[in-house]
C-alpha cells in the first residue's frame, strides 16, 4: 500500500500532485530555486525524516555531505536546464550514513517551461542491492545501445554534435560532454560542448593534438582514457579545469576509422564513478560508430562542396565573361559566394597606391555596417606582415585556418577595436591576391564565422581558381577601357569635331566605325578654302588603331595639300609622292572635290573609291562616273579630274563602300540601292535625311566602317 504524501507546494503549481503518489521508488519534486516541495512515503523511510522536515529543504543539501554538493549540485543544474540524468551519487540516508544511490533526475514541465525536477532513488541497502545495481546498468547499456543505433543514421554534423553532447551524455550519465574533431594533422576544433566552465568553449575552440590532454592522449594511443575521481584526475592532468567542484570522473574515448584517427569524445561525470567492462565496451562502440559517422558525413559534405564549389566557380566564370563592367560583376560574385562558401566577403581594389573595398558580403547587415566601421576607424597599416597589404605585397595567398583571441588580441591597438572585431564572429579566413600578368589588382578575402567552414589548404586551388577569372576579367575590362578611351580620342583628334559653315551650301555627314574599339580607317572632311570648298571622302583597308592610324596621316596630308593647292590633281600628285617615301603598307581609296562656292563647278579625282552619286533639284538621281584610278599605295596610276556642274539644289553624296556592300552580292546592287535610297535627302534637313538613307542601304549585319558626306548647294 502506497501511503500518501504531505505536500508544500508553491504558488504557481499545480496543487494537485497526487499523480506522483503512484510512484514506488523513494522520490522527491524540487522547484527551480531547489527546494524540496513534495516526497513520498518511500523517501521519507529511506532518509529517516518526515515529509514535513523534508519538504522546504535545499535538495542538494538534504541528501549530499559538503564535499559531494558539487557533483549533485551539477547535476541538479543540468536538469533543471531540461535535461533528465541517471547515474549514481552518495547520498546521505537515514541515519547520516553515506551510501552510493542511484538517482534519475528528470525535469518536470509546466507546458513547455521547466518548473522543477523530480528525483528518485534506488540506494543500494534499500531493497536487493545486487538486483538493484544490475537493472540500473543495464538500463544504462540500453539507453546507450538506443543512441549508438540513431548516430549510425545521422546524416550532417550538427545533428550528429546534438546527438553526442546530449542524448549520448544522458545515456551514459555525463554531465559535461564534449565532441573534437580533428580538422588537420595536429589540431582539434571543439564541434560541440554541453557543460563545462564559463569561457570553455573559447578557451578550447582549437588546441593541438600534441597537447597534454585527455582528447590528446586518447587518440594518439588510441585507446580510451578512463579516470575515476578527482584526484586521479589532477594526477594525470595537473591543468585541466574542472567543469565543477567536487568528486569527478573522466571518460575520453578516440574516434578512428581503419586507423585513422577522426577526433574524440570526452566524457565527465559527477562523483567517483567506477566504470564496469561491459559500460566501457558499450561506450567504444558508441565511439566507433560517431566515427563512422563523421566520415561518412565527411564524405557526403566533401562531394557535395565539390559540387557547390564547381557551380559557385561555373556561375561566377559565366558573370565575369558577359560583361565588361568588371566593378558590379565582382559584387555580384561576391554575394554569389555568402554563406554557401564563407559568411563574409570582401573585394578591395589596389588604385594609385591605395585600397578601395569595392564590396563587403554578409547576410547580417549590422555585421557589413560593423565591418566598415572598423575599417574606417581602425585601417591595416601598409606595413603590417599580416592581412591584404601583405597579400599585396607578396602577392600570394594567406590562410588562416583559425582566427584565435590571441590573434584578435595581438592585431587591436585597443579594448574598443578588440570589442568589435570579437562582435564580429571572425574563426577562419583566407586572401587570395587579384593576379594578372604580373599585377596584383586587388584581394578577395572569404571569411567563416563561428558556425562556418574552417579554410583548410583544400580550399586554396578553388579559390586561387576563382581569383585568377576575376583578375583576368578586370585586367580585360580595365585594357578595353583604356583602348576604348584611347580610341575615342583617336578619333577625335583625326574626324572634324563639327562641320564648317559654308555660305550658301549645307553639309551633312555620317560616321559608323566597326570593330570593339570604337574607330575605324574611313575618314572624311570639309575644308572651306578662299572661294572653294575642298571635299573628300577615304578608307584605309583593315580596321582598329592601326587604320585610324593611316587614316590620320591620309586626312592630315590631304588638308596641308588642299591648302597649298586645292586643285585635285596637284593634291592627289602630291599624295602620290608621299607614299612612294614613306612606303606606307595599308591600300587608300580615296575620292577628292573641290566645289566652287558660288558657280558649283565641281572637279573630282577617284582613287579607287565608290563612284559619287548626285541628285537633282527635280528629283532625278544621277551616278557621277568619274575616270577610277587606283588607290594610294598600289602600283603609280595617272589621275585624272572630271568636271561637273552642281546646280541650285542639287546634292552630292560621298561615301565609303561600307555603306553598299553586302556579302555574296555584286556592288552594283548596293551602288542601285543608293540611287533608290536618295530621296531621303530631299527633306528640309540634310542631316536627318542622310541618316535615313543610311539606315535604309546598309548591311546591318555586317561589321564594316561607313563613311558618307553630304552636301547641298541652296535653291535660289
Amino acid at each position: 500500500m502506497v501511503s500518501v504524501s504531505r505536500t508544500r507546494v508553491p504558488q504557481g503549481w499545480r496543487t494537485d500532485m497526487s499523480h506522483l503518489d503512484a510512484i514506488e521508488a523513494p522520490a522527491l519534486a524540487a522547484d527551480t530555486s531547489r527546494t524540496v516541495i513534495w516526497c513520498n512515503s518511500p523517501a521519507e523511510h529511506v532518509l529517516g525524516r518526515p515529509c514535513e522536515q523534508l519538504c522546504g529543504a535545499d535538495l542538494v543539501e538534504l541528501l549530499a555531505d559538503p564535499y559531494h554538493h558539487g557533483p549533485l549540485g551539477e547535476v541538479v543544474g543540468q536538469v533543471l536546464g531540461g535535461s533528465t540524468w541517471a547515474g549514481e551519487l552518495p547520498v546521505v540516508v537515514a541515519g547520516g550514513t553515506e551510501r552510493r544511490a542511484g538517482l534519475t533526475v528528470t525535469p518536470l514541465r509546466r507546458d513547455a517551461d521547466v518548473v522543477g525536477l523530480l528525483l528518485l532513488l534506488e540506494p543500494g541497502s534499500h531493497g536487493r542491492p545486487l538486483e538493484s545495481a544490475t537493472r540500473a546498468m543495464h538500463d544504462r547499456l540500453t539507453r546507450i545501445a538506443r543512441v549508438t543505433a540513431e548516430l549510425a543514421s545521422v546524416g550532417d554534423m550538427d545533428t550528429l554534435t546534438r546527438t553526442v553532447i546530449t542524448r549520448a551524455a544522458d545515456a551514459a550519465g555525463a554531465t559535461v560532454a564534449s565532441l573534437m574533431t580533428l580538422v588537420d594533422e595536429d589540431t582539434f576544433a571543439l564541434t560541440g560542448l554541453r557543460g563545462g566552465g564559463e569561457g570553455a568553449a573559447s578557451r578550447w575552440a582549437t588546441f593541438p593534438l600534441s597537447a597534454h590532454t585527455p582528447a590528446g592522449d586518447s587518440v594518439r594511443s588510441g585507446r580510451p582514457v578512463v579516470l575515476s575521481g578527482r584526484d586521479a584526475i589532477q594526477a594525470a592532468y595537473p591543468d585541466l579545469e574542472s567543469a565543477a567542484p567536487g568528486e569527478r570522473s573522466l571518460v575520453s574515448l578516440p574516434l578512428a576509422v581503419a586507423g585513422h584517427p577522426l577526433g574524440a569524445i570526452a566524457l565527465a561525470f559527477p562523483g567517483r564513478r567506477v566504470f564496469d567492462s561491459s559500460e566501457l565496451e558499450y561506450l567504444g562502440l558508441l565511439a566507433d560508430t560517431c566515427a563512422q559517422a563523421i566520415e561518412r558525413i565527411r564524405a557526403v559534405d566533401a562531394a557535395e562542396d565539390r559540387s557547390r564549389k564547381l557551380t559557385f566557380l561555373a556561375d561566377a566564370s559565366a558573370k565575369l565573361a558577359t560583361s565588361l563592367d568588371y566593378e558590379e560583376t565582382l559584387r555580384e560574385v561576391a554575394w554569389l559566394g555568402v554563406p554557401a562558401f564563407a559568411d563574409w566577403c570582401a573585394i578591395s581594389l589596389v588604385e594609385d597606391g591605395d585600397l578601395r573595398t569595392l564590396e563587403v558580403a554578409h547576410t547580417d547587415p549590422d555585421k557589413v555596417a560593423l565591418a566598415r566601421e572598423v575599417q574606417e576607424r581602425y585601417p591595416t597599416p601598409k606595413d603590417a606582415t599580416y592581412g591584404t597589404w601583405q597579400v599585396i605585397r607578396s602577392a600570394r595567398t594567406e590562410l588562416v585556418p583559425e582566427v584565435t583571441d590571441e590573434m584578435l588580441v595581438a592585431a587591436t591597438k585597443d579594448e574598443e577595436h578588440l570589442r568589435m572585431l570579437r562582435a564580429l564572429g571572425l574563426r577562419s579566413g583566407v586572401s587570395v591576391p587579384l593576379l594578372a600578368r604580373g599585377k596584383v589588382l586587388g584581394v578577395i578575402t572569404w571569411v567563416s564565422g563561428e558556425h562556418g567552414r574552417r579554410f583548410s589548404q583544400d580550399d586554396l586551388s578553388f579559390v586561387e581558381d576563382l581569383a585568377s577569372r576575376a583578375a583576368v576579367a578586370i585586367d580585360n575590362a580595365q585594357l578595353h577601357s583604356e583602348t576604348r578611351e584611347a580610341s575615342v580620342r583617336l578619333q577625335r583628334a583625326i574626324l572634324p569635331d563639327e562641320l564648317p559653315t559654308v555660305p550658301g551650301w549645307e553639309v551633312a555627314a555620317f560616321y559608323s566605325p566597326s570593330g570593339r574599339t570604337a574607330v575605324g580607317g574611313d575618314f572624311y572632311d570639309v575644308v572651306p578654302l578662299d572661294g572653294v570648298t575642298a571635299l573628300f571622302v577615304g578608307d584605309v583597308m583593315g580596321r582598329g588603331v592601326g587604320a585610324a592610324a593611316a587614316m590620320a596621316q591620309m586626312r592630315a596630308s590631304l588638308r596641308a595639300y588642299a591648302a597649298i593647292d586645292p586643285r585635285p590633281a596637284a593634291v592627289m600628285h602630291k599624295r602620290d609622292l608621299l607614299f612612294s617615301q614613306l612606303e606606307v603598307a595599308q591600300l587608300v581609296t580615296v575620292l577628292y572635290a573641290v566645289v566652287d562656292a558660288g558657280t558649283g563647278e565641281l572637279i573630282m579625282v577617284n582613287a579607287g573609291h565608290p563612284p559619287p552619286v548626285v541628285l537633282r533639284a527635280d528629283g532625278s538621281v544621277e551616278q557621277v562616273t568619274t575616270p577610277v584610278s587606283a588607290p594610294f599605295g598600289a602600283e603609280p596610276d595617272t589621275r585624272r579630274e572630271l568636271t561637273a556642274w552642281l546646280r541650285a539644289g542639287d546634292t552630292l553624296l560621298l561615301f565609303t563602300d561600307g555603306l553598299i556592300e553586302r556579302r555574296d552580292e555584286d556592288i552594283d546592287r548596293g551602288q542601285s540601292r543608293v540611287l533608290d535610297a536618295c530621296t531621303a535627302l530631299a527633306g528640309a534637313d540634310l542631316a536627318t535625311g542622310l541618316a535615313d538613307l543610311v539606315t535604309e542601304v546598309r548591311d546591318h549585319t555586317r561589321e564594316d566602317d561607313v563613311a558618307v558626306l553630304a552636301v547641298r548647294r541652296a535653291a535660289r
